[in-house]
């Protein structure tokens, strides 16, 4: 949204048509979960980590995992920051549950936001298959969920 919240204090400003045409319009109820949740902006990045656990292999990863209690999100100094995430997860799908908002527009990659892709946990910079924590808790309760890459399906879906 262009809102500078981002962990490295940036913003993702979006230049698409589409985007632009739906910004003017006012379609857009901005929120960002990890701001909402307590954390600051900047802050350490972030990823999900699975427990360490025998049964890891076996547990629900990503954002679902750290709903379920199976996997952490932790920052690359060590902090346990679920909770937060947690908190602005719900507090996300509050506001959509308030605005009966049944299409969500978030952040690809995120610990929070990821639709598609996050994070392997390493800090490395690899991704795998998952969602993010808000992802996953919003399309849990039926959310349709998209990524700022995502424009013109999210635009289909719209229009269906």
């Amino acid at each position: 949204m262009g809102e500078p919240v981002r962990y490295d204090g940036k913003s993702l400003l979006q230049k698409d048509k589409i985007f632009k045409q739906w910004q003017a319009q006012h379609r857009f109820v901005m929120f960002c979960p990890e701001v909402a949740g307590g954390l600051t902006t900047p802050r350490d990045p972030a990823e999900i980590i699975a427990q360490d656990t025998p049964a890891k292999k076996t547990l629900t990863q990503g954002g679902q995992g750290v709903l379920q209690g199976h996997a952490r999100v932790q920052s690359d100094s060590g902090e346990d920051v679920s909770q937060a995430f947690i908190t602005g997860a719900k507090l996300a799908l509050k506001l959509c549950q308030q605005h009966d908002i049944q299409f969500a527009l978030l952040s690809a990659r995120s610990p929070s936001c990821g639709n598609e892709k996050i994070y392997d946990g390493q800090f490395h910079g690899q991704l795998i298959n998952g969602q993010g924590v808000t992802a996953a808790l919003l399309a849990q309760h039926g959310i349709q969920i998209f990524n700022q890459f995502q424009l013109k399906e999210l635009d289909n879906a719209l229009k269906a």
